[in-house]
């Protein structure tokens, strides 16, 4: 049974990795849709609107493939964090955040255009940041680029020096909610679809999503 190609329309290395940990074999193939913010729309829609318009530009180009898209937003109250500019804007993101409670959000859509089908989702995690005075912000920017990630930090990356506590997933704070994308795949799938022969393995994959388990995925697609 040949399985449908997929593609994560994304350049990020950090939910490549996190797609790699459901087993799933695809191609990189990043989107050119600007990510739009606007004071009307919530972190949840902006980043659903975002996500979609990532998988449509790529999936006119591969109408036959499973085309994953995804955004990621930060919001604290009113306030919406996307990617910083540059490093001062990253600085006052952190310094808006230290000692408070935020959202992070992570839309996730799945389109395949031949067949006129598409799902669209969003996950939210809650993230307490510890208080952090200039020193340690300007500390971890040294040590992360922050300018490729919403909120300017990685939770992966330094993160204790940052976060006091989560609720929610965590990998949905660094870019993917597996647990939910494992439940939409299998309903993406359905009765008799090719993606019924890789349920098995997305099963499996849900139990490695703890960081550094040092787990191979399988390999699906030729």
């Amino acid at each position: 049974m040949t399985l449908p190609p997929v593609i994560l329309a994304s350049s990020s290395p950090r939910r490549a990795e996190l797609l790699r940990q459901l087993g799933i074999d695809f191609k990189v193939i990043p989107s050119d849709a600007p990510e739009v913010l606007h004071e009307q729309l919530s972190a949840g829609e902006a980043a659903q609107i975002n996500a979609y318009r990532k998988a449509r530009s790529v999936a006119k180009k591969y109408p036959d493939a499973l085309v994953i898209g995804a955004d990621t937003l930060v919001s604290v109250e009113a306030e919406i964090f996307g990617k910083p500019a540059n490093l001062e804007a990253a600085y006052v993101m952190l310094e808006r955040l230290q000692g408070r409670t935020h959202q992070v959000v992570t839309a996730v859509c799945l389109l395949n255009l031949r067949n006129h089908r598409q799902r669209i989702f969003a996950d939210s995690t809650t993230v307490t940041f510890r208080s952090l005075d200039a020193v340690s912000i300007r500390r971890y920017l040294g040590h992360v680029d922050p300018l490729d990630k919403a909120g300017s930090y990685a939770i992966q990356e330094k993160g204790d020096e940052l976060v006091e506590k989560i609720s929610g997933s965590y990998s949905n704070v660094v870019g993917l909610p597996l647990e939910r994308l494992k439940t939409e795949l299998k309903a993406w799938a359905g009765t008799g679809e090719p993606w019924n022969s890789i349920l098995a393995v997305i099963a499996e994959g849900s139990r490695r999503l703890r960081p550094g388990t040092g787990s191979q995925p399988s390999q699906l697609l030729p």
